[in-house]
């Protein structure tokens, strides 16, 4: 294996396999930095509860699943409810739509199949796929994922929709200091690249940097000096939602894909500067 990343400096914005992803780095000659932008994720079952139960009772005319897991654990928490086939009929009741292969085949298992989903995997490819609906006056569930999408609710939102969202999923916030810090080395180029394994990390980051006002400022050195790595198709669209158009995704969407294309980029670099 070659040493694409001789003494670079490369942040990792995950929170889990950061020693598998520190191996690899270093076996490419980088010197890798443990940045977790991401903090615990728990089930909300008590704070979804009601929401659930508004849902059942007044049905919607379309509802929205934008991961596997999250449409699981709804059918899941309505049958501890005891109301798991009210759910069931309800959303069998309503056009759906998905974001997601592993979201389609969740679907699959209940009998239902989409009307509109993405092609690619996200959200703008989802929001695609509803451009040619007509969401006046419809009531719409979607289902989210530890937190708002909120281009597609948005997108809801302007086309007249009454959005009733369902989170079975919470993350609780990164420490701040370690948000803080990574904040600080972005800024004044101290790492040369950030990997983000997903679009929650990315999230983290520009929110606690608006919140601080150095949200320019960290899109700036992305955008000239620090690479910013993204795992895969999702989490480069929250980069790009962020206004960072210099990024790096793998076509392989996988930690290990990503840090070989991220030693091929500085490999590159490199042959360029020599010539």
């Amino acid at each position: 294996m070659g040493k694409g990343l001789n003494g670079r400096r490369i942040a990792i914005g995950a929170s889990r396999k950061t020693d598998e992803m520190s191996t690899l780095i270093k076996k490419q000659g980088g010197v890798p930095v443990v940045r977790s932008l991401q903090g615990t994720v728990f089930l909300a079952e008590k704070e979804v509860g009601p929401d659930l139960q508004a849902f059942v009772e007044t049905g919607a005319d379309w509802v929205i699943f934008t991961t596997g897991i999250g449409t699981e654990t709804l059918v899941n928490l309505a049958d501890k409810l005891g109301i798991g086939e009210r759910y069931l009929q309800a959303i069998r009741g309503a056009k759906a739509a998905s974001r997601g292969y592993k979201t389609i085949a969740a679907l699959k298992k209940l009998g239902i199949t989409p009307v509109a989903a993405d092609e690619d995997g996200t959200t703008k490819g989802l929001i695609d796929s509803l451009q040619s609906h007509d969401f006046s006056g419809k009531r719409v569930m979607v289902q989210l994922h530890g937190e708002n999408a909120p281009s597609l609710l948005q997108f809801l939102e302007e086309k007249g929709a009454a959005v009733f969202p369902l989170l079975p999923y919470r993350h609780v916030a990164p420490d701040r200091e370690t948000v803080a810090l990574l904040c600080s080395e972005v800024i004044n180029r101290e790492v040369d690249a950030v990997c983000f394994t997903t679009a929650v990390q990315v999230r983290s980051l520009f929110h606690f940097a608006k919140e601080n006002g150095y949200a320019e400022k960290i899109v700036q050195s992305f955008q000239d000096s620090v690479l910013a790595a993204a795992v895969g198709k999702v989490t480069a669209e929250a980069l790009r939602e962020e206004g960072v158009e210099r990024l790096l995704a793998p076509g392989l969407e996988r930690m290990g894909a990503m840090i070989v294309e991220l030693a091929r980029f500085y490999e590159t670099e490199e042959e360029i500067k020599t010539q």
